[in-house]
């Protein structure tokens, strides 16, 4: 059997709709490369379970993470417990995280993997590689991320999977949705390896998928932030010099358009969105201003 390269490893909970070209960017992605596919799903509801059932080439994880069973409220597990299913079971060198909300641009794994692999014939101890991205459509620049201490992190992007059992995986105790990313790659870091940006590897981004479970995560954002930040701000003087992080920009042109892969009815909202602003900046604001001043007057 042919060892796999890369293995991609998803998160998914009733995203049906956007499942099927999120994975068929990742199948058109891998070109010639030994790939797996891994999603974990948190038990949906809409249909997923049965399409991801008839995916033959994708690994499906069900870990019901809402609702209840047997009388008794199912506990909720956090998204680090969500990913190291699949990061464990992962069998490429190679492990690619991506949301079910995401499409690659055409090169991205191939261009990812060529240059980490390149990085490491030089003799750098790279453990992640951060892949560009934007969210669609309200930003037009594409970005990676720093955290403490101004060390990257990895929203979306490759991981040595060795460097990661190394450090002992992600965190799965300390945060319940957010910072974990950050989390993993200071430890990675605080082990020696390097996360660097990958400017050949994109990736289109569309946060308002499922904004009800983003409603639920957001609930404990703060006290995440606060365990992130309690964890790493007496670390070293390398970090505590900067506690705040910041944004990487890229410019760039997708010229094969891969944002119309989303579906057709969350594309036709997203230009109804941006019709009924143009409409309320350029003619229903001017009006009410003009009103406004005339009974002032």
């Amino acid at each position: 059997m042919e060892k796999r390269i890369v293995s991609v490893v998803l998160g998914s909970y009733n995203r049906r709709a956007f499942l099927k070209p999120t994975l068929e960017s990742v199948r058109s992605n891998m070109m010639d490369l030994p790939y797996e596919i891994i999603v974990v799903d948190g038990g949906s509801t809409d249909g997923s379970l049965k399409y991801l059932a008839s995916q033959k080439d994708v690994i499906t994880i069900i870990q019901h993470n809402r609702g209840e069973f047997r009388g008794k409220a199912i506990e909720r597990r956090s998204w680090g417990y969500f990913m190291n299913l699949g990061f464990k079971s992962a069998q490429g060198k190679y492990i690619l995280m991506v949301s079910d909300d995401c499409l690659l641009i055409p090169g991205a794994v191939k261009n990812g993997i060529e240059q980490f692999e390149k990085l490491l014939a030089e003799g750098r101890k790279i453990g992640a590689r951060a892949f560009y991205w934007r969210n669609w459509p309200e930003t037009e620049k594409y970005r990676v991320g720093y955290t403490f201490g101004n060390k990257l992190f990895v929203n979306h992007g490759l991981y040595l999977r060795s460097a990661v059992e190394e450090v002992g995986w992600i965190d799965e105790e300390r945060y319940q949705f957010y910072h974990a990313d950050g989390d993993l790659c200071l430890r990675l870091w605080q082990s020696g390896y390097e996360s660097v940006d990958c400017p050949t590897s994109l990736v289109e981004h569309y946060r308002h998928a499922n904004t009800k479970a983003r409603k639920e995560n957001l609930i404990s954002a703060r006290d995440d932030w606060n365990a992130y930040f309690d964890r790493w701000k007496k670390e070293s003087n390398d970090l505590s010099q900067n506690l705040t992080g910041g944004w990487l920009y890229l410019d760039f042109v997708d010229e094969s358009d891969t944002a119309k892969s989303f579906p057709s009815s969350i594309r036709f909202a997203v230009k109804m969105k941006i019709w009924i602003r143009y409409c309320w900046e350029n003619y229903c604001r001017p009006i009410i201003r003009r009103l406004r001043q005339r009974i002032s007057s």
